[in-house]
C-alpha cells in the first residue's frame, strides 16, 4: 500500500521560499512517477511539476524557472523547493505518485496524499 504525507506548507511573502516535503512509503522511484498538483479556491487541480523513473522532470510553465522538483530515495521523501514565490502559488499543493505502465505513467491511477496548504501574500 503507497502512502503519501506532505509537509512543509504554511505562510510566505512573496518573493519568498518554501520547502514542501512528501514522505512516500510502499512506493519504487525507479518504477514509477511522482508529482506535485495544486488546487486553488475555485479552480480546477493542476499538475505542478513531474518526476519521472530515470529522474526527467517537467514543470508547469509559470512556475518554471522559481520550483524545483527533486528526490531523496536513501530516504525516500520527494521535494518541492519553491523560491521567488507569488501570491497566485496560493493553493493546497498535493503529492502525487503512480507505478509505471511500460513508459507511461497513468496519473489517472496515482495514489495522492492530503495535501498542504501554501499561502503567499503580496
Amino acid at each position: 500500500q503507497v502512502q503519501l504525507a506532505e509537509s512543509g506548507g504554511g505562510s510566505a511573502q512573496a518573493g519568498g521560499s518554501l520547502r514542501l516535503s512528501c514522505a512516500a512509503s510502499g512506493f519504487i522511484y525507479s518504477r514509477g512517477c511522482m508529482a506535485w498538483f495544486r488546487q486553488a479556491p475555485g479552480k480546477e487541480r493542476e499538475w505542478v511539476a513531474i518526476i519521472g523513473m530515470s529522474g526527467d522532470t517537467e514543470y508547469i510553465d509559470v512556475v518554471k524557472g522559481r520550483f524545483t522538483i527533486s528526490t531523496d530515495n536513501a530516504k525516500n521523501i520527494l521535494y518541492l523547493q519553491m523560491n521567488h514565490l507569488k501570491p497566485e502559488d496560493t493553493a493546497m499543493y498535493y503529492c502525487a505518485a503512480v507505478w509505471a505502465h511500460g513508459r507511461t505513467c497513468p496519473w489517472v491511477r496515482a495514489y495522492w496524499g492530503q495535501g498542504t496548504q501554501v499561502t503567499v501574500s503580496s
